[in-house]
C-alpha cells in the first residue's frame, strides 16, 4: 500500500518513519511520502494562506497550491482523504476497509481549514478522529495512518491482530508479564495454570465485563 501526506510541517511525521511502520516499509509492504504543500505555490514567497471571503478569525489554506500538489500524486485508484472536523468520525472498521485501498492521500488541513472548492474537486472523504478541534491535520493523518498500516498483511501478525481492542465489539482483556507477583498484586491463577482452554474462558469473560462498564456502545456488534 502507497500512502502520500500533504501538509505544510513535513516535519511531524518523522514518528511513521520509526518501529513497526519503519520496519514494514523496508521490507516493501507499504510506502509512506511525506509531501510539503509549500514549493506548489506560485505565489513569490510560496504563501498557502489567505484570509476568507466574507470575513470571519483567521487564515484559510489556498486552493491552488492544495490543488496542485494533490494532482501532483493522485492516480486513477487514488482515494483523497480530507483530516476534518466536519467529517465522519475515523473507527477501526473503516480502518479495516481502508487497508485494502492500494493508494491513499492525505491532506492535512490548517489553520481555519480548507477552501470548499479544494473538497468539491478533489476529496474523496472527510474524516474526522472525535469530536474536537486540533492546531491541524496533521496529529489526525498520524494516528489515521498507524491504524491503517498495521492492518496492511504482514505489518503485523494475523495472531496478535485478532485479539485486539475492538473485535467482535469487545475491548480486550487484561494481560500480564513476569513478575507473577509485583507489589503485592498477583497474576490471576487461572493464567499460570496451563488449562488454555480455561484461560480463553477467562480472557473473554474478562473482555465482557470491562467492555460492559467503559463502552456499552460496542456491545451492539458483539458477535
Amino acid at each position: 500500500m502507497k500512502i502520500d501526506i500533504l501538509t505544510l510541517f513535513p516535519e511531524m511525521f518523522a514518528p511513521l518513519k520509526t518501529s513497526v511502520l519503519a520496519k514494514a516499509e523496508k521490507k516493501g509492504l507499504i510506502e509512506i511520502n511525506i509531501i510539503d504543500i509549500r514549493p506548489f505555490s506560485k505565489d513569490k514567497h510560496k504563501k498557502c494562506d489567505d484570509y476568507s471571503f466574507g470575513g470571519g478569525a483567521g487564515m484559510l489554506m489556498t486552493p491552488q497550491p492544495l490543488y496542485d500538489a494533490i494532482m501532483s500524486v493522485k492516480k486513477e485508484d487514488s482515494v483523497v482523504v480530507l483530516t476534518s472536523p466536519r467529517g465522519k468520525t475515523f473507527n477501526q472498521a473503516m480502518a479495516k476497509e481502508m487497508s485494502t485501498l492500494s493508494h491513499i492521500i492525505f491532506v492535512c488541513g490548517h489553520y481555519e481549514g480548507v477552501d470548499e472548492r479544494i473538497i468539491e474537486l478533489c476529496v474523496d472523504r472527510e474524516i474526522s478522529i472525535g469530536d474536537f478541534v486540533l492546531t491541524g491535520g496533521e496529529i489526525p493523518a498520524m494516528a489515521m495512518v498507524d491504524a491503517v498500516l498495521r492492518l496492511v498483511p504482514d505489518v503485523i501478525s494475523s495472531e496478535s491482530l485478532g485479539e485486539e481492542s475492538f473485535e467482535n465489539g469487545l475491548l480486550e482483556y487484561p494481560q500480564y508479564t513476569r513478575p507473577a507477583e509485583f507489589m503485592g498484586l498477583k497474576v490471576p491463577e487461572v493464567l499460570l495454570s496451563g488449562n488454555h482452554a480455561e484461560i480463553e474462558k477467562w480472557r473473554l469473560q474478562q473482555s465482557k465485563l470491562i467492555t460492559e462498564k467503559r463502552r456499552k456502545d460496542l456491545r451492539r456488534g458483539e458477535k
